[in-house]
């Protein structure tokens, strides 16, 4: 069967490329960086916050969301942006990811994978198909074939055996997902953990079976960033050109203008906001710690030239302050502060890659980096 394509590429720059994804619930600019919504909210942000700062898409937990409230419930109430309010388009992960990090008992077999609830402690089977029928429920523009994610470094007959299971549960997903409705989307997924033969194998086999767009999954899941762009490397040449590519979970401002001089689309992370909950905030002079005493007596803001208001007027005084006493609106504005840097940097790259000009933008934003902050004025 023939899968359509709603994906555009727009320009390239080197192997960086610049596209627009259509849809049902509107059009995403990639590079794109999605929020991270687990359980259907941004921690301390408000959607338009999330919007206002520049995110076209942001992403939900199928685990966290088919545990609790329920994909029947929230089908019930009119579909995830029904539910939540945020009235633009969502990804949802296949939960594979969540089974592996937080059940405390899983089993997984050829069917499926049965675990127990970190809830209630209630045991609950995930199969390809009841992914999606969840995705479904949910009512994600862009659903995920489930997979088996393996943390590195593994052996490699566990990465091989698991890479293999999910190319199975591949083609089980997209069986399950051909009575979707017209321009919803599902992804497949790229495993093989850090060995090349087997990424290249997985791609190949998720390329014959056929997606909307392909994600490269089991990745920042304790490899050094040498790795993770090996892996990149060695996996985007087997993926079409015409077609979406994301690199799921990353990760640092770094990593993704990294992975975007790889041929990367799409990204998602929970560093902005958790990093923001723990006092840290992303800007153009690097990560500042808002913990470090020497901002009590610092009263210039984060960034003067940012056009994200709280970075613009906020004195690092002040947030180290709310840091460090333990205010709820510390974390709150450093969540907004460190998800706005995320969107202009999209953004930036974005325009960089439009003008033929991504080189020299990628030299003096890590250039900026790695100078600081403490002399910065």
């Amino acid at each position: 069967m023939t899968v359509a394509n709603h994906f555009e590429l727009l320009a390239t720059d080197g192997e960086a490329r610049a596209g627009e994804l259509t849809t049902p619930h509107g059009v995403v600019r990639t590079p794109a960086f999605m929020p991270v919504g687990t359980a259907g909210a941004m921690k301390g942000m408000h959607w338009r916050e999330v919007r206002d700062a520049g995110a076209d898409i942001v992403l939900g937990n199928t685990y966290h969301l088919m545990l609790r409230p329920g994909a029947e419930r929230i089908a019930a109430l009119g579909g995830l942006q029904a539910f939540t309010g945020w009235n633009g388009p969502m990804l949802t992960d296949s939960g594979g990811f969540q089974v592996m990090s937080l059940s405390e008992l899983r089993n997984v077999k050829e069917t499926a994978v049965t675990f127990r609830s970190h809830i209630d402690g209630a045991i609950v089977e995930l199969s390809p198909e009841r992914s999606i029928e969840v995705q479904r429920l949910l009512g994600s523009d862009i659903a995920m074939q489930m997979d088996e994610c393996v943390r590195l470094p593994a052996e490699r007959g566990d990465i091989e055996r698991a890479m293999q299971l999910s190319l199975r549960w591949a083609e089980r997903s997209k069986r399950a997902f051909e009575t979707a409705p017209s321009g919803y989307m599902l992804f497949g997924i790229v495993q093989g953990g850090d060995v090349p033969e087997l990424r290249r194998t997985s791609a190949q086999g998720l390329v014959d079976i056929g997606f909307h767009g392909y994600a490269i999954g089991g990745l920042a899941v304790g490899e050094p960033q040498p790795v993770m762009l090996t892996m990149i490397e060695e996996t985007a040449p087997f993926l079409p050109k015409e077609r979406a590519r994301y690199l799921m979970g990353v990760g640092t401002p770094d990593d993704i203008l990294e992975a975007v001089a790889r041929g990367i689309d799409m990204f998602d992370c929970v560093m902005p906001t958790r990093n923001g909950r723990h006092g840290t905030a992303f800007t153009r002079y690097g990560q500042i710690n808002l913990r470090n005493a020497r901002h009590a007596d610092d009263p210039r803001p984060l960034d003067e030239t940012s056009s994200w208001p709280s970075a613009r007027t906020c004195s690092r005084a002040y947030l180290h302050h709310l840091v460090r006493s333990g205010e709820t609106l510390g974390a709150m504005l450093l969540s907004e502060i460190n998800i706005a840097y995320y969107q202009h940097l999209m953004s930036e790259i974005r325009q960089a890659i439009a003008q033929g000009t991504f080189a020299g933008f990628r030299e003096r934003t890590r250039s900026g980096w790695k100078k600081g902050d403490i002399t910065a004025r």
